[in-house]
């Protein structure tokens, strides 16, 4: 794979994360010649030789037992008995809830919170209350009209549009029903290599896919040249394994981390096992702290990605109002990337927190936050999705949607969510 400086200086910022000293080369990096190869490539060297953060990287360890060591306590799994009606119910409301609240992000992808307010409010749409709105002329400048298609927009919706977070969850459900599961990493691989087109994948996991490509096996297809190996790629895979492990949220993380490492490594691993763990505790925990709790308790406790979701939990029990917590994650943690996973992960949490078991400011709270704005509407609406079930959320959000989802999957490129909600069913019932 060629070493682009776009990619040097995505690595150079992983690094300085992971708590490597960076000031000596990062004058060299800054100014290089993007097309001199032979200099990208030294300094991409030398960026790897240098040493990190050694009680860091011991806090924060990518293999599953060295995890499980790290964790704090946790119910592991729930004594609970499932009603068949009770969990199908739930299991259409977290499909429902990922792809509404992914649609409701889509058009804003990539916005920063500023930038979300100053397109809605001379509109007199902020707050959000309904899916996003096609405002003309758009007083950004971002031309949004032009740049997404119409029908991501209130009024004009007819489906849940092919999108990377639902793409996931349905490659998920094959990759269980054609491997069981005890489905390998190299499973994963195999289901990426067969099912998933390559131009349809971005970041860590575009790198894994060519490093797949090149011959490369896990968990190196995580590791070479991928500075995106904390980034959300992994995080936004992880709700089919939540779903079918309902009640069993270390079951769900074990899943997950089996998922993740194809193409990440620590706090990237992290938030997949989170958001998994979360989801199973979804389908038996009645208030949103809880359901957090839970997922924290599958990660090590002394991460950045725990730490900084700890303090998220801390911050939301003082603040009256979600834009204050904001305001706060903001500043702690708005220095991460867009598409980072910590930052993302503390926007779904607030407004899980905020919403008080309300399923349309979950995700409307989500999506406001900015930042990774359709991954993070679709983790809150499927982890509410899942708390509340199909039959208790509102119409104007699942309406639009024709019980249809579009996908880039082999096979699944136009499915009714009912169905693949009974397959999950299917799925769940044999894991129990």
């Amino acid at each position: 794979m060629r070493i682009t400086k776009q990619l040097l200086q995505d690595e150079l910022a992983q690094r300085r994360e992971e708590g490597a000293d960076v000031d000596l080369i990062e004058p060299e990096v800054a100014t290089a010649d993007p097309d001199d190869e032979g200099v990208l490539a030294a300094l991409y060297s030398r960026l790897e030789e240098l040493g990190g953060d050694a009680n860091l990287a011991a806090a924060e360890p990518s293999e599953l037992e060295a995890i499980r060591e790290q964790r704090g306590p946790g119910p592991r799994a729930y004594a609970q008995a499932f009603s068949e009606t009770r969990l199908a119910d739930r299991l259409y409301g977290a499909w429902l809830g990922r792809a509404a609240g992914c649609l409701l992000g889509k058009p804003c992808e990539g916005w920063s919170h500023d930038r979300i307010r100053a397109y809605l409010e001379p509109a007199f749409e902020y707050p959000l209350r309904d899916y996003f709105p096609l405002v003309i002329p758009d007083i950004t400048g971002s031309l949004l009209q032009r740049a997404r298609p119409a029908d991501w927009f209130r009024g004009r919706i007819g489906a849940a549009p092919r999108d990377d977070d639902t793409d996931y969850t349905v490659l998920g459900l094959h990759l269980i029903e054609e491997h069981g599961f005890d489905f390998t990493t190299e499973a994963v691989a195999e289901e990426w290599l067969s099912h998933l087109p390559f131009w349809q994948v971005y970041t860590a996991e575009r790198v894994a896919y060519a490093n797949l490509v090149n011959g490369l096996k896990p968990p190196d297809t995580a590791l070479y040249l991928n500075p995106y190996r904390e980034w959300i790629g992994a995080q936004i895979r992880a709700d089919i394994f939540g779903y079918v492990c309902p009640g069993r949220p270390e079951a769900a993380a074990a899943l997950a981390y089996r998922d993740a490492r194809l193409s990440h490594a620590r706090n990237g691993i992290y938030g997949e096992m989170w958001a998994a763990a979360c989801l199973a505790a979804a389908f038996v925990e009645d208030d949103a702290r809880s359901v957090i709790e839970v997922g924290l308790s599958e990660i090590p406790r002394h991460s950045r990605l725990a730490t900084a979701l700890s303090q998220t939990l801390a911050w939301s029990d003082e603040d009256d109002d979600w834009q204050q917590t904001w305001e706060r994650v903001n500043a702690s943690y708005g220095h991460y990337h867009a598409v980072h996973t910590i930052n993302n992960a503390c926007a779904v949490a607030l407004a899980l927190l905020h919403a008080e078991g309300d399923f349309q400011k979950a995700i409307t709270i989500a999506v406001m936050c900015g930042w990774d704005t359709d991954c993070n509407g679709a983790t809150a609406g499927s982890i509410a999705g899942a708390m509340l079930g199909a039959s208790s959320l509102p119409a104007r959000w699942t309406a639009p949607l024709n019980d249809t989802l579009h996908s880039a999957v082999q096979g699944f490129e136009v499915s009714r969510l009912s169905d693949l909600a009974e397959r999950t069913l299917a799925l769940a019932r044999r894991a129990l």
